[in-house]
């Protein structure tokens, strides 16, 4: 594949995988450099979540050209990185590190190295974050996702690294709408079929948030959360670390 092509920026692409949400995970990122060097970067965690895997393959990623002082066209299929990198977590700072709900922000950690190499890179070195919808056969996308499902699944990948002359992923194969989808208004929220919440592993059913938000008001380590359906009760039980199974009674 030639690749005589001349960029003065940095591409990189990146994805995130897990299996049980939380459960095994992994992620995968590849780098290119304006000098035509490819460097694929990856690595998994046992027990994790896709949210987390996808912000490691984009901190690593980050961290592998921390001194190069390029401007990076950044692809990720994840809304949530983006967003949260480029929106929320100055809010998030401004309110201690809470969500507009007064939970802690997921992920702390992640978010602060992130933000620490997204501000070290200054004006010059600006990120462009670009969304590269998952799944549709963009190459980088899909050979980030092969990356970290090998690694979710603790399987063999064989890194590569050297010549864009030598690669076979076609990075030059963009997405032609980088744009964000748009979020749903307030307006637009479905009706909650229940509220969850949890404390100490003992999980009621609300009808309305009211009653909720009484029983976790100043509950250390307290979870709650919508649901939109039965189904969804049991993803939000999983979320938690708990069985399908778990009872849940009516408060």
């Amino acid at each position: 594949m030639s690749q005589n092509i001349k960029r003065d920026y940095i591409m990189i692409y990146s994805d995130g995988a897990c299996s049980g949400n939380p459960g095994p995970g992994g992620w995968g990122s590849i780098v290119l450099t304006p000098n035509n060097q490819v460097q694929e970067l990856g690595g998994g965690e046992r027990s994790t979540t896709n949210n987390r895997m996808e912000m490691m393959a984009a901190l690593e990623a980050l961290r592998y050209v921390q001194h190069q002082p390029e401007v990076i066209h950044f692809y990720t299929d994840s809304t949530y990185l983006i967003r949260g990198i480029t929106q929320w977590i100055w809010g998030w700072r401004r309110n201690g590190w809470k969500t507009a709900e007064g939970q802690e922000v997921s992920n702390r950690d992640i978010w602060e190295e992130l933000a620490h190499f997204v501000q070290k890179r200054g004006t010059t070195g600006k990120i462009d974050w670009r969304y590269s919808r998952g799944h549709v056969g963009i190459p980088g996308n899909e050979r980030c996702d092969r990356i970290a499902v090998a690694f979710s699944k603790n399987d063999y990948v064989n890194l590569y690294s050297g010549d864009f002359d030598h690669y076979t992923v076609n990075l030059m194969e963009v997405p032609k709408d980088t744009a964000l989808p748009t979020m749903k208004s307030p307006t637009e929220k479905k009706a909650a079929f229940s509220y969850l919440s949890n404390i100490g592993g003992l999980v009621y059913r609300h009808r309305d948030w009211n009653s909720c938000q009484k029983r976790v008001h100043g509950q250390s380590g307290a979870k709650f959360k919508k649901a939109l359906s039965q189904a969804e009760e049991q993803d939000i039980l999983k979320s938690w670390g708990l069985s399908a199974q778990t009872e849940i009674k009516e408060a």
